[in-house]
């Protein structure tokens, strides 16, 4: 459960700011149809955040704990560092008008904005410390959609709204406390 839970609120706020929430943002202003954006969002984040724990957990099978541990610390602190550079949405990521639906435009566009993101990172590391593929799947797959659904939702208001910057320094703690707490031998 804790990995699950940690999973979740960790990349809850991640996600805050992050250039796949602002995809969201887009993606809802632009089709203007949440239903199909939400259950994109949810299958390329399935896919991409299960790939990434299945990464996080085979890695555990090649290093040894010692190895692990200080990779593992030293990765937690990096995306500590990581989280207070803000993500922007490039030009180029803005999505065409879409040539197949709503739906496949999402998952497409949401999967290859996800790729080497803070959140797919975090997944692998999760994966790699709790060594438990499924929950740290659910979680991170939750918490991107509690992040993500309102501003389909919400759109503007809710980005409005959010302090984004405190947020972020939220989440550059804890991962800084998770990666010392690893580093000293607590977790």
């Amino acid at each position: 459960m804790e990995a699950f839970l940690l999973s979740t609120g960790i990349v809850a706020l991640a996600e805050m700011g992050d250039k796949t929430q602002l995809l969201s943002l887009v993606l809802a202003a632009r089709f203007r149809r949440p239903w199909p954006i939400l259950w994109g969002i949810l299958i390329a984040t399935l896919a991409n955040h299960a790939l990434a724990g299945a990464v996080g957990a085979s890695v555990t099978a090649w290093l040894g704990p010692q190895w692990l541990r200080w990779i593992l610390a030293g990765s937690f602190i990096a995306m500590a560092a990581w989280m207070l550079v803000p993500d922007k949405l490039d030009d180029d990521d803005t999505p065409e008008a879409p040539r197949h639906s709503v739906l496949v435009t999402t998952i497409i566009a949401f999967f290859l904005a996800e790729m080497g993101d803070k959140t797919q990172v975090a997944t692998v590391m999760l994966a790699a410390q709790y060594q438990t593929w499924f929950a740290v799947v659910a979680g991170t797959t939750l918490g991107m959609m509690l992040a993500n659904a309102p501003v389909v939702w919400f759109g503007e208001r809710v980005m409005r709204r959010v302090p984004v910057r405190a947020v972020h320094v939220v989440s550059a703690l804890i991962f800084l406390g998770l990666g010392l707490a690893i580093l000293f031998g607590a977790a």
